[in-house]
């Protein structure tokens, strides 16, 4: 199930359950998943993309080992708000996991969330080699906590 609005999402979710978080590339995927409060998100992983059917089989291999209830997909919305070619990729691969899984899936923008990853592993002092290693699922970590967030004031 897609829900388009994180109102709707909301709505189709069981209380004290775990959410997960994903930032969707053209070569990896960054996982993040929240806490059974839904307060905090934690970067989880990065999966290395193969084929739709690998990627989804390793992504459903974590729902079910996390009890995960619901899936935060990344949008990346151009930055004046208008939808790209990458936002239509992204929505294509909700409609194929959506065809694998009962879990409902919700989009949050993502406009800047690798920036803001990449700045808070900046002031970390991490090194080039392991900021590259963690960024993905860094800012799958901040879109979940974007989410989380809106999931709170609703």
């Amino acid at each position: 199930m897609i829900c388009d609005t994180v109102e709707e999402f909301a709505a189709v979710l069981p209380p004290f359950s775990a959410l997960a978080g994903l930032d969707l590339g053209d070569k990896t995927i960054g996982v993040a998943v929240s806490d059974r409060m839904r307060g905090v998100a934690t970067p989880l992983e990065t999966i290395r993309r193969k084929k739709f059917g690998l990627d989804a089989s390793a992504l459903l291999a974590i729902v079910e080992q996390r009890e995960i209830v619901g899936i935060v997909l990344g949008l990346p919305r151009n930055m004046d708000g208008s939808e790209g070619p990458r936002c239509q990729s992204t929505r294509a691969f909700a409609r194929n996991l959506s065809r694998l899984t009962e879990v409902p899936i919700t989009f949050w923008d993502e406009r800047l969330s690798t920036v803001a990853a990449e700045k808070a592993l900046l002031e970390a002092d991490t090194t080039r080699k392991r900021r590259s290693e963690v960024i993905d699922h860094v800012a799958a970590a901040y879109i979940l906590q974007g989410a989380l967030d809106r999931l709170r004031n609703l």
